[in-house]
């Protein structure tokens, strides 16, 4: 498996993507609604409708990669605000990865029972 973090900072974007966006469309898209470097080296996730493929965007100083993962059971917890572009942590890329949120909440009976 490849681990996304060993290879920059981690951005996702969030919200859906249309799958069918290639590298240029989706270098553009980081760079014009967003502000950010598409040649930095950080990766970008973009997810589908469906949650259960994305894509990553990742320039090694040479050229673009453009990675597209299918999940075969279960669906990725991917943020819906299509405005927003989000910095994760190597926990929350592993976490997102296996499908849990990027912010795990706790309930407040679940908190209650600890303390």
């Amino acid at each position: 498996m490849i681990k996304l973090s060993d290879l920059g900072q981690v951005y996702i974007v969030c919200g859906k993507t249309d799958m069918r966006r290639g590298i240029d469309t989706l270098a553009s898209m980081v760079k014009d609604k967003f502000n950010l470097d598409p040649f930095s080296g950080q990766v970008f996730l973009f997810c589908g409708g469906s949650q259960d493929i994305f894509k990553a965007l990742y320039w090694d100083g040479q050229g673009y990669w453009l990675l597209y993962k299918r999940f075969e059971n279960g669906k990725m917890n991917w943020p819906k605000n299509q405005d927003e572009v989000r910095e994760l942590s190597p926990e929350q890329v592993d976490w997102l990865m296996k499908g849990f949120s990027i912010e795990p909440k706790i309930s407040e009976a679940t908190a209650r029972n600890f303390y």
